[in-house]
């Protein structure tokens, strides 16, 4: 059994968390946050690391195998979490990704459907572009019969400024090849993610 390794980053700019750590005390300060209280003196280069962990996603190996037994039913992985940074607010999202795919020749390792995800959710983000690049992703590299996106997420945009409408979940879909264009293979895909059901 041959297996095809292919190493995955996302090309970004070289970060400097000494000018974060800089730039996170000028906007604090800004704000009216007095900087010279010892629980918050060390809070500009948290801040900066934390958001640096954010943006940042970790390289991967992906590997697929041949899809020598032939299989042809629906790949599943529910409920991968996610963590993501709305580009409009820069205050986190969170929830889960439902990722499914129809095989072709090849199959992907399990735990990579969730490195896909984090992939992608790392980043300043919004959560339709966000769902739409994963189902693209694994088209251009799996070469799937069809595959299947649903992530439901919370907004801390949404939640905490604004309209404050707490609870509030954003679900958004992207479905290609025969999970978009059968309508049993679709269903099947909604039950099995546990969309059906509520």
């Amino acid at each position: 059994m041959t297996v095809t390794p292919l190493r995955v980053a996302r090309r970004r700019p070289a970060r400097d968390l000494a000018a974060a750590q800089e730039a996170a005390a000028a906007f604090l300060t800004a704000l009216g946050v007095d900087l010279s209280a010892d629980s918050l003196a060390d809070t500009p280069g948290r801040m900066a690391r934390a958001y640096a962990d954010l943006l940042t996603p970790r390289e991967f190996r992906l590997t697929t195998f041949p899809n020598d037994e032939g299989y042809d039913e629906l790949v599943l992985a529910r409920a991968i979490p996610i963590r993501s940074v709305c580009e409009h607010h820069l205050l986190p999202f969170t929830g889960v990704a439902h990722v499914g795919y129809l095989p072709g020749e090849r199959i992907l390792g399990l735990s990579k459907l969730a490195r896909v995800v984090e992939l992608f959710a790392h980043g300043t983000q919004v959560q339709e572009r966000l769902t739409k690049q994963i189902a693209d992703w694994l088209t251009t590299h799996l070469q799937p019969k069809g595959v299947g996106v649903v992530i439901e997420a919370e907004h801390l945009c949404m939640t905490l400024r604004g309209v404050q409408a707490v609870g509030a979940t954003t679900v958004t879909s992207t479905l290609l090849g025969t999970l978009r264009d059968d309508a049993r293979s679709r269903a099947e895909f909604f039950t099995l993610a546990g969309l059906n059901h509520r």
